[in-house]
């Protein structure tokens, strides 16, 4: 996939098909989306195209509102690759983006410098100036360009439409099953392994503290996970909270022990998705009955791991 931050320039590939917004993690509602851009691209001969925006337009426009972002930019990027787009415009949101009327934005990019021959949008999609435009500007607009803009309709999840919003609340509550059918996918997050107290050593049961660089965190709690190790995904139990058993400090950390490896993972990047909620954190008398109780939670990630649904769906050493 071709990745661009300049709309102005020279390699970007016209005509295109093409689909715009944040989409932030990926989930069903935008992966139909871009299964339709990438199906009407191959169908019409044109680039798959995604037009995204970095930083999150309602951070510029509104900073106390803005919504922690479930992906990085690069994260996006990748999931966006894997989906089939051929190249990602990813512009600049600024005040002099922000300044830009409906019409100026559509003419300029979409159909002058992008070539877009069929626009794919979600349901209420805003642009431009005061969000003063939607998919009716786009096709009235597009007449003289050739150019056609379909709406695509929500995905509904249990009644309700999947959306950003309704997914980070469940994995900030804790309900990665509910995030994982919006994502068609565990929720995962990566970062740096970092020095910690080496407090799992002695508990006989070694940790790597993680420097998530995601925003968006699972609920305080105990977590089946699988870790990408070496380009290995390796059977792992993660604890994000704040360790009140053997610590007053307040730091909230992601400490993750990997079954049966023994390996050094100091400076190391780590992807962990998490596959499922064992229990809540909570404080234990003393650092015996924490030992006992992080023995349980290893031994219910192996039989979790042993079950021949989840042996058949995941590929986890």
């Amino acid at each position: 996939m071709d990745i661009f931050h300049d709309w102005q320039s020279p390699a970007l590939r016209t005509p295109t098909v093409l689909t715009m917004g944040v989409f932030d993690g990926l989930h069903l509602g935008h992966q139909t989306i871009i299964r339709r851009v990438v199906e009407r691209a191959a169908a019409l001969d044109c680039v798959p195209t995604v037009v995204t925006f970095d930083p999150h337009p309602r951070a510029v426009l509104y900073p106390a509102a803005a919504p922690p972002l479930l992906q990085t930019l690069g994260q996006r990027l990748e999931a966006l690759r894997i989906l089939g787009i051929g190249q990602t415009l990813v512009l600049r949101f600024d005040p002099a983006l922000a300044a830009l009327t409906a019409a100026e934005f559509a003419q300029r990019i979409l159909f002058g410098a992008l070539g877009a021959r069929e626009i794919y949008l979600g349901e209420d999609f805003a642009f431009g100036r005061g969000r003063q435009g939607n998919i009716a500007t786009l096709r009235c607009l597009g007449v003289d360009y050739g150019c056609a803009a379909y709406e695509v309709e929500a995905v509904l999840l249990r009644g309700r439409r999947v959306s950003s919003t309704r997914l980070r609340e469940a994995i900030q509550s804790g309900r990665i099953n509910l995030a994982r059918r919006m994502l068609l996918r565990p929720y995962g997050v990566e970062g740096e392994v970092v020095t910690g107290r080496r407090l799992g050593r002695t508990l006989d049961f070694p940790t790597a503290n993680i420097a998530v660089i995601n925003r968006v965190l699972p609920a305080d709690g105990v977590y089946v996970t699988a870790t990408l190790i070496g380009g290995v995904w390796r059977r792992s139990v993660t604890n994000i909270g704040y360790r009140p058993t053997v610590s007053d400090d307040r730091l909230r950390v992601v400490e993750t022990h990997i079954l049966d490896f023994g390996g050094d993972l100091y400076g190391a990047s780590l992807r962990t998705r998490f596959l499922h909620r064992l229990r809540a954190e909570r404080k234990f008398a003393s650092l015996e009955e924490l030992r006992a109780q992080i023995a349980y939670d290893v031994a219910r990630t192996r039989r979790y791991f042993q079950h021949p649904g989840v042996r058949r769906s995941l590929a986890v050493e």
